[in-house]
């Protein structure tokens, strides 16, 4: 129980009991990211179909449910995908790169790819179909899955940091509880859509693959902002996949 209120109060703003951060409780946390994304996906998928269902046009609809992620998460991920644009297009050493994402301020690329990346997601939420909305609600889970198997699996960028610090918490045994949950989930997408299930399980695999090629060659590992930005970019991938094979199959 109490790895889920760690994992719970460390990546979403949903109000949990106090409890004291112990090595033991830390162990299994990661176990729970992907319940973190449950709840999400769960508040997405009620809130679209309760605003459909009495009549709510599409464009706020889609404007709810681009704010629902980040507002249940306090941003904790979208700000490691701002500072990760940072530092990819700064064209700098790999050193530099990593003291650019320890830096708090928001820098020009961030915003720009910040407002491309919004803009996108706000555009495929605005063609949703009821079809579509169980994948992008399983897709929270699985975007959470891979992301926790890359911060105890990858190598890291750092020595001290989030993901290095969390890594060294995690009990050895939680990267096959996240490998049985992603195959779950994956199951789970084809009892939803064969096509369609299939198609978003396999494009989180080449996002997770793409995410370690990218972070080995740039940065030498991955870190908490990379980890953060990967889950991003799962999802924005993710909702595209299932918002197309949909609309196809």
């Amino acid at each position: 129980m109490k790895s889920l209120i760690i994992a719970f109060s460390t990546y979403s703003r949903i109000p949990m009991p106090k409890v004291t951060w112990s090595e033991e409780g830390m162990k299994y946390s990661m176990c729970f990211f992907p319940v973190v994304g449950l709840v999400i996906g769960l508040c997405c998928y009620e809130i679209y179909t309760g605003l459909s269902l009495f009549g709510v046009g599409k464009i706020l609809i889609a404007a709810i449910l681009t704010a629902l992620p980040i507002l249940l998460t306090g941003g904790i991920h979208m700000d490691g995908f701002l500072d990760t644009m940072d530092a990819k297009n700064s064209y700098r050493s790999r050193e530099e790169k990593l003291e650019i994402l320890k830096d708090p301020h928001i820098g020009a690329f961030a915003l720009i790819y910040g407002l491309v990346y919004l803009l996108l997601y706000f555009g495929l939420f605005s063609e949703m179909n009821h079809k579509a909305i169980g994948l992008v609600a399983l897709g929270y889970a699985y975007s959470r899955i891979l992301s926790g198997l890359s911060v105890v699996w990858f190598q890291k960028a750092k020595k001290e940091g989030m993901a290095a610090s969390t890594a060294k918490a995690a009990e050895k045994n939680v990267k096959w509880v996240l490998v049985v949950e992603g195959i779950f989930c994956a199951v789970g997408f084809l009892l939803l859509n064969p096509l369609a299930g299939a198609g978003c399980a396999a494009m989180g695999v080449l996002c997770f693959f793409y995410y370690r090629s990218m972070a080995y060659r740039i940065f030498g590992g991955i870190t908490g902002d990379l980890a953060g930005y990967f889950l991003q970019l799962c999802e924005l991938w993710l909702l595209l996949t299932a918002v197309l094979l949909t609309h196809c199959f």
